[in-house]
Parts: structure tokens; C-alpha cells; sequence
């Protein structure tokens, strides 16, 4: 659906006139640094040019209606400003109306009108490329452009975005996603460091390799309360280590000072959950360093070895996507390939020569295919800029 069609449809749902606005929020693939967000580590994620588009228009009276042409058979959601309650019937719009309750709740900005929302999206559902928080930055940056909050960041918008979805949603989640997708720059990922905010652009320079998603097209429905107990059992790990050590976060740890302390750790598998984040920080932070020095072989090593680590220490991964990154290690000309996003299901990220992207495709398509039952989808994706304001002929 193009933006054309969506405005067509905005005026089918809502009716014409007014002043209708539009606006593209990308998802986001990250790289490498997963589950270390919110262990106060770095992550290196990038916004694509796969996303959700949104039109918008401000309402004359308190309503605030929201309908997805993904969800076309649906009725809009109608919620109202005296009553930002979560609703379980309201489903995927609780993601929208929690920003509007984050802006109250964080910032003292009461909307002193409604508006109307019709959202599209290209991103695979259940695929790990935040959908989620490219509809909340896409709401955060339609709020900002329709009322006049110019004093909003992009930043202020990805830590609303995160609020919402904590407090409103009741995921733990770290601020990677919205952070990505609010700050997304072409052609470039950000090395975040999430303890502070602090950030750099790095190039992603591949002349001859592509970024290539694998959807396995399987979301193990334990995704949201097992994250929640990773972060508890990494919480648990730190307060264990706060016994000896003075750090306010796992992120704080190189690996030697964790193994010489390790043992403080009471219960093993939160051992487990603590060597991952550790050491996938300190993965990050060399894969930057080999990409800047065009070192891509080793940050394909570095790929694999999260992929392995997210697999066996922190238990994210699943038999299918297992399936695979297995399956993508065995072709030649795949430079490294590992689970992205939240895990339990959702895709892969794989850098991969350009002449290998066709057998790369069919050779693992065929082996997915074949031990799962399952038609996994592969899409080789660009990297885009961040949540904006754009025009049809954008």
C-alpha cells in the first residue's frame, strides 16, 4: 500500500477535509548488542527503510481515533482523553495510546484536543523488527508536528515511546527501539551506549554484501514474560555482584573482572543470563571497532559468536531460528549471521556477498522448508533515516 492508497482509505474511514497530514517511522534490525540495553551495555542497531506509515489529522472535540489498513476488517479503536486506560480490546492501539498517556505522564503535555490516526505497515508481523516502537515513535513525532511541541526531541520521543511501553504495555524493554527508529540516520547504524545515551553514526559500508533478513515466521507466544524474566534474572545477577563490586550495571563489566567475580552469582542460571550481557557488550564494542577498520570477516565472527552465546547462555532462541542461522553458516560467502530482536522466534540478521544472496536464499529456504514445515520469507533490506514528516512524493 502506498501512501496514495492509505490517504484514500484515511478519507474511506474518517471522511476528507481538514488538514491531513503524513509521516513514515522505519523499523529497525539490530546489528549486534542484544539484551544489553537495559544491562546499561551498547548496541548497534539501524533504522530500515521497511516501516509504518501514519496520516493524521486533529479532531474538534476529545476523541481520538485510530484505524490500521492492516487490520482493514477492523473497526477503528475510538478511545477518548478523559480515559487513557490500557484496554485489552483496544489490541495493537494501546501501543499509540500509550504515548499519548506517556506525554502526560512524563512530560505534562495534555493534548487539548484529539485527532485521528490511520496507520499502514510493511514491517512482517511477529518478525523482531519492532514494529512496536516504529508505531510509537510515529505517534510521538505525529503529536509533536500536530500540536506544536517543537521543544520535543527526537530523543525525548524514543524515551516517551520506551515510558509508554514499560508503564502502559507492561513490557520491560530497553530504549534500543525506539532510540533507533527515532534516530536512524541512511546509510549508517548507531553505536548506543545505553547507559548514557551517548551515541555515534557509523558507516555501514558494504561494497560488495548485503543485509540480509530471514523471517522464520514463528513468534513463540512466552516472548514478552520470558523478556521480563531475563531482565529480573539479570537484576538479581547484579545485585550479587554489588556485594564485591561497586557498578551500577553489567554494562560496566569487561570480561575478566566478571569471570574473576563470577562465583558471587548465586544461582547459576542467572550466571548464565550475566556472562551473556557482559560479554555481548564487550562483542559490540569490538564489532564497531573491526567495522571501522574494515576488519568485516571478524565482525562476522563476532555475528556468530552472539548468535551462540543469545542461544546457549541467555536462552532467547528457538529450534527454528536455529534452523536457520545454522543453515545460513554452512554457505559459502555468508559473513556472519545471528537472532535479532527480543528472540523466541521473529528473524535473522546475516551480512552476505552479494553472489550469495540468490543460493543463499534457495539453499536455505529449501532446508527451513524441509525441517520445520515452515515457508520462512528473505528480505535483503537498505538502511533509512528515522521517524519523520514526509510528503506523497517522498
Amino acid at each position: 500500500m502506498k501512501q496514495a492508497e492509505l490517504r484514500q482509505k484515511f478519507e474511506e474511514v474518517f471522511g476528507a477535509g481538514g488538514d491531513i497530514r503524513e509521516y513514515f517511522s522505519p523499523g529497525r534490525v539490530n546489528l549486534i548488542g542484544e539484551h544489553t540495553d537495559y544491562n546499561g551495555g551498547h548496541v548497534f542497531p539501524c533504522a530500515l527503510t521497511l516501516g509504518t506509515y501514519g496520516l493524521a489529522r486533529k479532531r474538534e472535540d476529545a476523541k481520538i481515533r485510530f484505524y490500521s489498513a492492516n487490520m482493514a476488517d477492523r473497526a477503528p479503536v475510538v478511545p477518548d482523553l478523559s480515559d487513557l486506560t490500557y484496554r485489552e480490546e483496544y489490541g495493537w492501539a494501546n501501543y499509540p495510546l500509550g504515548v499519548v498517556w506517556a506525554l502526560r505522564e512524563q512530560k505534562g503535555l495534555i493534548l487539548d484536543r484529539g485527532f485521528d490516526l490511520a496507520v499502514y505497515g510493511d514491517i512482517p508481523n511477529g518478525s523482531g523488527l519492532s514494529s512496536s516502537a516504529s508505531l510509537e515513535v510515529l505517534t510521538g513525532v505525529v503529536i509533536r508536528d500536530l500540536y506544536g511541541f517543537e521543544g520535543l526531541t527526537n530523543i525525548d520521543l524514543a524515551l516517551i515511546g520506551q515510558y509508554g511501553e514499560n508503564h502502559f504495555n507492561g513490557c520491560n524493554c530497553g530504549i534500543m527501539d525506539q532510540f533507533a527508529v527515532a534516530m536512524g540516520r541512511k546509510d549508517a547504524a548507531i553505536f548506543l551506549d545505553c547507559a548514557d545515551l551517548s551515541y555515534e553514526y557509523a558507516p555501514i559500508r558494504l561494497a560488495d554484501a548485503k543485509i540480509l533478513i530471514s523471517n522464520s515466521k514463528v513468534k513463540h507466544s512466552l516472548v514478552e514474560s520470558a523478556y521480563n524474566d531475563r531482565r529480573n534474572e539479570c537484576a538479581e545477577a547484579l545485585r550479587d555482584l554489588q556485594s564485591v563490586l561497586s557498578v551500577r550495571s553489567l554494562g560496566e563489566l569487561d570480561a575478566a573482572t566478571f569471570e574473576a567475580h563470577a562465583d558471587r552469582i548465586k544461582d547459576p542460571v542467572c550466571r548464565r543470563r550475566a556472562k551473556h550481557a557482559v560479554y555481548e557488550n564487550q562483542r559490540t564494542i569490538r564489532a564497531v571497532e573491526a567495522l571501522k577498520s574494515g576488519q568485516i570477516e571478524m565482525f562476522g565472527q563476532l555475528m556468530n559468536a552472539s548468535h551462540i552465546s543469545l542461544r546457549d547462555d541467555y536462552e532467547v532462541s528457538c529450534r527454528e531460528v536455529d534452523i536457520l542461522v545454522d543453515e545460513a553458516w554452512k554457505i559459502p560467502g555468508v559473513i556472519g549471521s545471528r537472532i535479532t530482536g527480543g528472540g523466541f522466534g521473529g528473524c535473522t540478521v546475516s551480512l552476505v556477498k552479494n553472489d550469495a544472496i540468490d543460493p543463499f536464499i534457495d539453499r536455505v529456504g529449501s532446508a527451513y522448508r524441509e525441517k520445520t514445515g515452515i515457508e520462512a520469507e528473505f528480505y535483503a533490506v537498505e538502511i533509512g533515516d528515522g521517524a519523520r514528516r514526509v510528503t506523497l512524493s517522498e
